[in-house]
């Protein structure tokens, strides 16, 4: 098994963020933050620099991944090559999903297959879209499935679910009177964004600029990268969101 503080800082040094890191690796935040620490600690130098809630890599940190991600595909290719000579080729499928489908349609799903296929050991790992993205490139997964537009056309892509993206207001609220909404109707009201690399706001922002609009004229109060937190502060009345109709399945049902 490779370092552990070599594949926590590759993660962040992928995806520009602790918070999204933890989410991959499965990890708090506060213990991402102590692996980091720890390792430059060990290098006696620093690897990111934290300004206004970003960190990007210093001169150093770009070499110390350039390195970390050779130690780290020499590992994979070890272990791929081991297996080979043992025979023992039961290793687990990676799945790396957006958020969106990760949480409410993969369960379903892998649950299925599991029944089907027991003896496979299936590990999701859940981020947004630009997140999955860069694990297929880094090759850190074995298939990925988001629901934002892909331009990267060295990824071979295949439509697999349809979805509905629907406006979700509070119970009571002046939208919820009306049965269609027109885009100029919502550019007023505070708005529940998904944060940016979601494919969701991805979906939002090309769906604006076919009608002349875009996330810009949208008056966004908040960001959030999940789906209930942004329901949940919807429904406390603070404002109206666009969100998938896959998420809403239960308050349609219940009437809220």
């Amino acid at each position: 098994m490779p370092d552990r503080r070599l594949q926590v800082f590759s993660t962040v040094a992928k995806l520009l963020s602790f918070t999204k890191a933890a989410e991959v690796l499965h990890m708090t935040q506060p213990a991402v933050t102590f692996q980091i620490r720890q390792m430059e600690e060990y290098l006696n130098t620093r690897l990111f620099d934290r300004t206004h809630n970003r960190i990007t890599l210093t001169e150093t940190g770009h070499t110390v991944k350039r390195y970390a991600d050779q130690i780290l595909g020499l590992y994979r290719e070890m272990d791929a090559e081991v297996r080979t000579q043992i025979g023992n080729m039961q290793s687990p499928m990676i799945i790396g999903a957006s958020t969106t489908i990760g949480e409410y349609f993969l369960p379903k799903v892998i649950g299925e297959f599991q029944a089907r296929f027991p003896d496979v050991v299936v590990r999701l790992s859940v981020t947004n879209t630009n997140g999955v993205i860069d694990l297929i490139e880094e090759n850190e997964i074995d298939i990925g499935i988001v629901e934002g537009p892909i331009t990267n056309k060295t990824l071979a892509t295949k439509p697999i679910w349809d979805d509905e993206l629907v406006v979700a207001c509070a119970v009571g609220h002046d939208l919820s009177k009306h049965k269609t909404i027109n885009i100029s109707s919502i550019l007023d009201c505070p708005f529940i964004s998904r944060e940016e690399g979601s494919g969701t706001r991805e979906v939002i922002n090309d769906h604006l600029k076919r009608f002349g609009y875009d996330m810009d004229q949208l008056s966004i109060i908040m960001e959030f990268g999940s789906p209930e937190s942004i329901k949940n502060v919807v429904a406390a009345g603070l404002g109206i969101t666009i969100i998938s109709v896959a998420t809403m399945e239960k308050e349609l049902a219940l009437g809220t």
